[in-house]
């Protein structure tokens, strides 16, 4: 279902990714990184749609179908490679930093800080190009919205 998508995020790109693959891309790796710890439960979906309809002004119908669809590509999509680079691509860098505070969020929806989902957000924070300061500032503040 999702490999032309998946095709386009594997290739070299010599322009952004339109609004609406970085959008499904985004989700995605926000359902990637709730995944991590094995545990995608009800809380961290709805912080996953709380972000997305803030983010894109999306109605609930809309958000619930974004989420189905990168929920599926998720689990279609080799690696988190090719999630980070469509973001990167798309997006400057002081909204990736917003990009690992949202990362935050869904780590930190469930109440467990995990050492599999710490691991990932370092990882994926680096693949965005977010410094080690602006990540750790990231996570502070998604802290705080708890």
């Amino acid at each position: 279902m999702f490999a032309d998508f998946i095709k386009r995020l594997t290739q070299p790109q010599d322009r952004p990714f339109p609004d609406a693959d970085a959008r499904l891309a985004l989700t995605a790796l926000l359902v990637r990184v709730a995944r991590a710890d094995e545990h995608y439960d009800a809380e961290e979906r709805d912080r996953i749609d709380r972000i997305v309809a803030a983010r894109y002004g999306l109605s609930p119908f809309e958000v619930v179908k974004l989420r189905s669809e990168a929920e599926a590509l998720e689990a279609e999509a080799p690696d988190t490679v090719r999630f980070t680079r469509a973001i990167k691509d798309a997006v400057d860098y002081e909204h990736r930093i917003g990009v690992v505070e949202a990362l935050w969020q869904v780590v930190l929806a469930d109440g467990v800080r995990d050492a599999d989902e710490d691991a990932l957000l370092r990882l994926v924070s680096n693949l965005l190009g977010v410094n080690d300061v602006d990540s750790a500032l990231a996570r502070q503040r998604a802290e705080s919205l708890r």
